[in-house]
C-alpha cells in the first residue's frame, strides 16, 4: 500500500497557513489527502470585529515568528479592519472540493487561497474571489463555477462532518493536524517540531521512523481549536 498523508486543515487557520511549507514538501514525497473541518462554518462563521483583530494579531505574530510564513499589510492593516467582511470557511472548502473535482487541484487551490487571505486580504468567502482564484491557478473558470455550485450546499457539508469524524477517530483536537496512512495502519503525526522546518519533515518521511522518536521532542501543540484559533 503506498503510504498516504492525511492533512485536517481549515482555510481560515492560521496554523494551517504555517504548516503549508510542510504540507509542500510532504506533497513531493507522496499522496496527501485533505479534510476540511470548517472551523469557520455554519454557526461558527464570524463577522470581522475589533475584538477579532486584537485577538487574531498576537496569534499571528507568533505563527510568523515561528513558521517564517509571512503576513502581508493587505491583511493586517485592510481585511481585519474591515468590518463588512466575514470569515466563513465553508465557501473556500466547497472550492478546494470543486478544485479536486475539475482538475484534482484541491491543495494547489489551498495554497491560493492562504495567500490571498494572509497576504493579499481578500476575502475568500466570496464567490467572486473564490472563481478568481480558481482561474489564476489555470483552472477552467466556466467549470470551475459550475462544480462550484455544486459543491457548497450537502456536498460540503458532508465533507466537513466526515472530516470532523475522522478527528474523533484520530483522538485529534484541531487544525492541523496530521496522520500517516500505510499497510501498518494509521498513525498521527504531531507537525510541532517541524514547524518552520519544511525540509526536515521530508526527510522523517523519507525515513520514516516511528512517530514515537517524534513525539520525544514534541513542543507545545500549535494548532487551531475546531471552532477558533487560540493563541
Amino acid at each position: 500500500m503506498t503510504p498516504t498523508l492525511h492533512y485536517i486543515h481549515d482555510p481560515l487557520c492560521g496554523w494551517c497557513y504555517g504548516a503549508a511549507p510542510l504540507v509542500k514538501a510532504a506533497r513531493e514525497l507522496l499522496p496527501v489527502q485533505a479534510h476540511g473541518g470548517g472551523m469557520m462554518a455554519g454557526p461558527a462563521r464570524r463577522s470581522v470585529t475589533a475584538e477579532l483583530r486584537a485577538f487574531v494579531l498576537p496569534h499571528d505574530q507568533r505563527i510568523e515568528q515561528l513558521s517564517g510564513q509571512p503576513f502581508g499589510a493587505a491583511y493586517r492593516d485592510g481585511l481585519l479592519n474591515d468590518t463588512s467582511a466575514v470569515f466563513d470557511s465553508q465557501p473556500p472548502i466547497a472550492a478546494m472540493l470543486a478544485a479536486d473535482a475539475v482538475a484534482g487541484r484541491g491543495l494547489d487551490l489551498l495554497a491560493r487561497l492562504q495567500a490571498a487571505h494572509y497576504v493579499e486580504g481578500r476575502r475568500i468567502a466570496d464567490r467572486a474571489v473564490l472563481e478568481e482564484l480558481a482561474a489564476e491557478i489555470g483552472l477552467d473558470r466556466e467549470a470551475f463555477a459550475t462544480t462550484l455550485c455544486a459543491a457548497d450546499g450537502e456536498a460540503v457539508q458532508r465533507h466537513i462532518g466526515q472530516a470532523r469524524a475522522l478527528m474523533q477517530r484520530l483522538g485529534v483536537q484541531g487544525f492541523p493536524s496530521f496522520a500517516l496512512e500505510d499497510a501498518g495502519g494509521w498513525r498521527r503525526i504531531d507537525i510541532g517540531p517541524f514547524m518552520g522546518r519544511p525540509a526536515e519533515f521530508a526527510d522523517w518521511l523519507r525515513g520514516q521512523r516511528p512517530v514515537e522518536a517524534v513525539a520525544a521532542a514534541n513542543a507545545p501543540a500549535l494548532q487551531c481549536g475546531p471552532d477558533a484559533c487560540a493563541i
